[in-house]
């Protein structure tokens, strides 16, 4: 009788690495960065510590590697592959679509996009991240094109439109909606974004003083008693 060798379970250092930081992922949009240990990442994976140490050192390394993970998530859910991410920065009439893929993973993912939203806005360095780096520079990027109005501020729009977005389904409880709700949600908050992008809630007519305003040079409106 031939006996067959027990055959040795293969390892898979990249798959456990993902567990890992689904697991992580998990805990950082329940209940924020405070709550993500190396510890309890490993007992949510269902891995042992001394595994997911060898991936990552300590808990600054977990924490760094999991937002990481959201912001290149969320990345691929709105822009597709980071290599092909060039060609659509400048893309007008990629902007409403953009614009709903991102509503609908916000949707999707509430959680989890408002706590990467407040370590990012916490960072000292957010242009190291990969989705916000994309999303400001595709923004500062369209700032400098024909098609955008005078001076705009990449940085505190991207901050409006995100918050926005990532608030909304607070406001609007999308946990308890059907996908079908989510979706209508999602259109209705894509369709506002795109208003505001393109005509805002004021006539311009009716208040020239903003208007001219607006066209000074930032240096001058601060002068001018930081009114706006």
């Amino acid at each position: 009788m031939n006996v067959q060798p027990i055959k040795k379970r293969t390892r898979d250092p990249s798959a456990t690495r993902n567990s890992i930081l689904e697991a992580a992922s998990s805990l950082f949009a329940q209940q924020g960065a405070d709550s993500v240990s190396v510890s309890a990442v490993a007992n949510l994976a269902g891995v042992n510590r001394g595994t997911a140490y060898q991936h990552f050192p300590s808990r600054e390394d977990l924490i760094a590697a999991t937002i990481e993970w959201i912001s290149i998530r969320m990345f691929r859910a709105v822009y597709g592959d980071r290599e092909d991410a060039t060609e659509r920065r400048v893309d007008g009439e990629a902007v409403p679509e953009t614009m709903h893929r991102l509503s609908l993973f916000a949707m999707e993912n509430s959680d989890l996009c408002r706590s990467w939203l407040l370590q990012i806005l916490a960072s000292e360095n957010p242009v190291a991240d990969p989705f916000w780096k994309e999303f400001q520079g595709s923004l500062e990027i369209f700032a400098k094109t024909e098609l955008a109005q005078d001076s705009i501020d990449s940085e505190a729009m991207s901050v409006l439109v995100l918050s926005g977005l990532f608030l909304w389904p607070v406001w609007v409880r999308s946990h308890a909606k059907t996908d079908e709700e989510r979706h209508d949600l999602a259109v209705r908050m894509t369709r506002e974004l795109l208003r505001f992008s393109l005509f805002g809630s004021m006539n311009p007519e009716a208040f020239p003083d903003i208007v001219r305003r607006l066209k000074e040079p930032l240096s001058n409106s601060q002068s001018a008693a930081r009114k706006i």
